[in-house]
């Protein structure tokens, strides 16, 4: 990893300042096809042009492909009694049991590999922009193919060269929302150190960094190590959003999916739809679904930008993610800004009355 500069105090300060006034410059960067939760966060990041301007969206990679060996050596373990150990949040076991339930076993699962999974990402942005009628010309971008092989590899793409070329132009600075692994925004950072001050990372992934638990089960963390620890390590202003225990909040039931989501135009009809057509569901071998919740974790990024107050946040030191994937403090770090709890009904309330304007 090269040497970045260290931003002046002041200027950190400034950078990891909340947002107020008028639209921010905005790129997003997402696995869109993963589930169903960025596409709620890209509609309403596109319906709010009073909070940002959406320069560009880049497709990132992603994959469960990952979870496999570790079901396997689980399914072997559960049938000959054993124990395997869990990382996984809601438990290899379960999973396990609930898969032989309907009659299908672990080696039954087959996943996109990463260059895939940026692909389907890629095309799910488009149907986004053509379900709000909005035209998506010269604003989406492929990303990564891959992950990052070592500390500096340099994963290429268009999305890199994006986020390079908006992060340098303008007077005001870039904000960048990650939501999924940050293998573009490593790499570019990488190709061109000195746009680190010119770029605000908000990130959602894994654990409080408080917290005493290993983040191996955030998808959004371990699917590119490299580049999560890069972005906790270089000294890019980072607003960091941890899933558990702060994003899980944004749960939505079926109930509320009817009655707020669906018939609020395509865009609407469709959100709907990705809701009651999980694919996690079929993965995960979820049943009951109609009554239960699923929680749209990648709307936090926006409920930050357009109202902080809906996310509450606190400035501390960047922590170390160490070989075993445990947060350590360290008290002199550079600083970032953490979130530490949400405001779920104002988050929702807003996305609601937001979906029903747009469908008038």
């Amino acid at each position: 990893m090269p040497e970045f500069k260290q931003l002046s105090p002041d200027l950190m300060k400034e950078r990891l300042a909340l947002p107020e006034g008028g639209p921010v410059r905005l790129l997003i960067d997402t696995d869109t096809a993963n589930e169903i939760d960025d596409q709620y966060a890209l509609a309403w990041a596109l319906l709010s042009p009073e909070k940002m301007t959406v320069e560009a969206i880049t497709a990132e990679p992603f994959s469960f492909a990952h979870h496999q060996p570790e079901l396997l050596k689980a399914e072997r373990a559960i049938e000959e009694g054993g124990h395997h150990k869990e990382h996984l949040v809601g438990g290899f076991q379960g999973w396990i049991n609930r898969l032989h339930a309907q009659g299908r076993r672990a080696a039954d699962l087959s996943f996109v590999g990463p260059a895939e999974g940026m692909e389907l990402s890629y095309a799910e942005i488009l149907t986004i922009y053509d379900k709000l009628g909005m035209s998506s010309e010269g604003k989406v971008f492929r990303g990564a193919p891959r992950y990052m092989a070592d500390a500096g590899d340099i994963v290429d793409s268009e999305a890199v060269d994006t986020i390079i070329d908006l992060a340098k132009s303008g007077t005001a600075p870039l904000y960048i929302a990650a939501m999924g692994c940050v293998t573009n925004i490593a790499a570019a950072l990488l190709k061109a150190p000195e746009i680190i001050d010119r770029i605000v990372v908000i990130w959602t992934s894994a654990y409080p960094s408080h917290a005493p638990h290993c983040n191996r089960p955030s998808l959004n963390l371990v699917q590119d190590v490299h580049a999560s620890r890069l972005i906790f390590d270089s000294g890019v202003p980072h607003i960091y959003l941890p899933g558990y225990q702060v994003g899980a909040q944004l749960k939505i039931s079926r109930p509320e999916m009817e009655k707020f989501v669906k018939g609020q135009g395509a865009i609407g009809d469709y959100l709907h739809h990705l809701f009651t057509h999980n694919p996690l569901h079929d993965m995960f071998a979820i049943t009951d679904r109609e009554r239960r919740t699923w929680v749209i974790w990648d709307i936090i990024n926006i409920a930050w930008l357009i109202n902080p107050a809906w996310v509450p946040t606190f400035v501390t030191t960047s922590p170390i993610l160490d070989q075993d994937l445990y947060w350590k403090k360290d008290d002199a770090r550079h600083l970032m800004r953490e979130a530490h709890d949400l405001q779920r009904d104002e988050i929702f309330l807003d996305l609601y009355n937001k979906l029903a304007r747009a469908a008038k």
